[in-house]
């Protein structure tokens, strides 16, 4: 059969059957962002990028490689997939219409998406999102007018970025599965093993325990390679001595609470017990500050003072924290905001962060700790479980 019966046929039996919530959430969701675009004045939004589909829709694959789109206007909601994806939009998504081309034929999604956005003549568009394709807005541009459409990705990322209570249970539920992995994974750790016999452990446990596909893949790193920001397991023998770091997020209905822990093989030496306590002192500070009607900039330049002393001596990426909820590969930072130097946004209750605190000795080693934290009227309360410790392992080499 073709796509177009395989359509028919999974609809008859499994419309709708893997939606993550209740009809009413998304229904709560297009409601805001129709009030959004109205106050824009906007006749349509077109979607690109997986999460903010998902977020609208329900609509998860794990191939999102492939064009994806969503056509919101204030009347319907119309959702194009690839062929090979039609039967997961059919299972996934609340819209209503799906409308297909073949994955081969790329030619075959112009025309289904012009004649959508044909009457329509203020059209917003996320310009920096990584799913909009540069052939595909080129020749939408040409098709139906450039002048149509404008930038409005920041339109939904304000209204994702604020957390229903169906979310929190949901990011709970990922906070409760990461830290198992991580468990599993720290309490293995000996000299002797490989950073990929750690990562092995701690992926068998966050699969064993409930996770779906993740969005990032365990990481986990020792020594020297620490100090490198976003390396991960490369068969490196862990030494005795030496700290591994390791930061997991399980996926629950694609939504990732992260959080990153540091072991070491043996009694941690001065110089990271003291980068511990630094890390620790930045968390307290930024859970303190992180409270509505504070700006992301105040948490951030509060925690940056803490920081400045090490400033010269050890690197920290200038984020202290992103914004995290449902996501796909390749990352489960969710773009919606960043707590740094320059973003003057408000916190507001119901915003969930991940706090990533890793200072690393460039070329040396490197000490992470993290939690994953909602903003509630008295501060940032963790969903996650980190002690804030460092984790002393064996110091015994294996076998």
């Amino acid at each position: 059969m073709d796509y177009h019966h395989y359509r028919t046929a999974l609809a008859e039996t499994l419309s709708q059957s893997e939606l993550p919530f209740p009809s009413s959430e998304y229904q709560t969701r297009l409601d805001n962002v129709r009030v959004a675009m109205m106050q824009r004045g906007l006749d349509a939004l077109l979607l690109t990028d997986p999460a903010d589909i998902n977020y609208l829709t329900g609509y998860h694959t794990f191939e999102v490689s492939v064009h994806a789109c969503l056509v919101c206007t204030p009347k319907r909601s119309v959702l194009q997939v690839a062929s090979i994806e039609t039967g997961a939009a059919v299972v996934t998504a609340r819209v209503d219409e799906i409308i297909g081309y073949r994955w081969e034929n790329l030619d075959e999604i112009i025309t289904p998406l012009a004649d959508l956005l044909h009457p329509c003549q203020q059209i917003g568009i996320d310009g920096w999102s990584s799913g909009l394709r540069v052939g595909v807005m080129d020749a939408l541009a040409s098709t139906v007018g450039k002048k149509r459409f404008c930038e409005a990705g920041d339109l939904l990322d304000a209204i994702r970025i604020i957390k229903s209570n169906a979310e929190l249970e949901m990011l709970q539920e990922s906070a409760r599965i990461t830290a198992t992995g991580l468990d599993a994974a720290i309490a293995a750790i000996q000299p002797g093993m490989t950073d990929n016999d750690i990562a092995a452990i701690g992926a068998k446990a966050l699969l064993e325990n409930g996770s779906e596909f993740m969005s990032l893949q365990p990481i986990v790193t020792s020594g020297h390679r620490i100090g490198v920001i976003h390396v991960n397991h490369k068969r490196r023998v862990i030494q005795p001595h030496e700290p591994v770091f390791l930061e997991f997020g399980a996926a629950y209905q694609r939504y990732t609470a992260p959080m990153m822990r540091t072991a070491v093989t043996g009694e941690p030496n001065a110089e990271l017990s003291a980068t511990q306590d630094v890390c620790r002192a930045l968390f307290e500070s930024l859970c303190n500050n992180m409270k509505p009607g504070n700006t992301f900039e105040e948490a951030a330049l509060t925690a940056d003072t803490l920081l400045a002393p090490q400033r010269d001596k050890l690197f920290f990426s200038g984020v202290f924290g992103y914004a995290v909820g449902a996501q796909f590969p390749p990352s489960w930072v969710e773009g919606t905001g960043y707590i740094a130097k320059g973003q003057h946004r408000l916190f507001e209750t119901n915003m969930v962060f991940h706090l990533p605190l890793c200072l690393r000795m460039p070329g040396q080693w490197g000490v992470g700790l993290s939690d994953t934290v909602v903003v509630t009227e008295q501060g940032a309360k963790p969903l996650t479980n980190n002690d804030w410790q460092l984790y002393q392992a064996s110091d015994t080499p294996a076998g």
